[in-house]
């Protein structure tokens, strides 16, 4: 049986992958998280094989999540399910560490597949990504330098996700479980080694480079 945790802040599009995933015999659902944060209490918690996460999630992004858990040497293989397909994205996903990378237009048949696949440790990507891929000649886990986020420390784009989703410092210190003063020093770190001077420069980075949904 594989055990799967599902990661996506939208509950009905939660329902409905449970409900897609429960019709088949060999996958078990062990627990849903609506956020990154969560979902990486929960795999610690639950063990799943499979993680089914969205990117564009609140409090911690799926790529964060990814990292985190990469960090945490989880044993557990992530499989992204997004409606996004830009190559900047896709690079930041499949760097994180992830198996598997479908998109949500796929979202049937398919994201069966690629648990299957994900859980026996092989890789699996929706046709449309391994053409991004392929087309842009990039490999999966090579870090790539034109990324600026990728000189912050875990926690600082931990504040960055917050600060973009329009959180103030003291909510940001609620959620963080550290002092103001600390998000402030975090605050005034992330725009030293990002080269911007306020407030609105942070939030276009974080937008550019796919911490939040660029509709948001």
């Amino acid at each position: 049986m594989i055990r799967v945790l599902l990661a996506e802040d939208h509950s009905m599009v939660r329902a409905g992958l449970r409900a897609l995933l429960e019709r088949a015999q060999d996958i078990l659902v062990v627990g849903e998280a609506s956020h990154g944060q969560e979902a990486i209490d929960l795999a610690m918690e639950r063990k799943p094989d499979v993680l089914v996460m969205d990117i564009m999630m609140p409090r911690l992004n799926g790529i964060q999540a990814a990292e985190q858990v990469r960090n945490l040497k989880l044993p557990v293989n992530i499989l992204y399910l997004s409606m996004y397909s830009d190559v900047g994205l896709v690079r930041q996903a499949l760097q994180s560490g992830a198996k598997g990378y479908v998109l949500k237009t796929s979202a049937g048949e398919e994201l069966l597949e690629a648990i299957r696949a994900v859980a026996r440790n092989e890789t699996y990507l929706s046709a449309a990504i391994s053409s991004i891929v392929t087309e842009n000649g990039f490999r999966p886990k090579a870090r790539q330098n034109d990324n600026p986020l990728d000189d912050l420390s875990p926690r600082e784009k931990e504040v960055l996700q917050l600060i973009a989703e329009e959180h103030t410092s003291g909510e940001i210190s609620n959620i963080l479980s550290i002092s103001e003063k600390t998000v402030e020093k975090h605050r005034a770190s992330i725009m030293e080694k990002l080269r911007v001077k306020n407030l609105a420069g942070l939030v276009r980075l974080a937008v550019k480079y796919g911490v939040v949904d660029k509709d948001r």
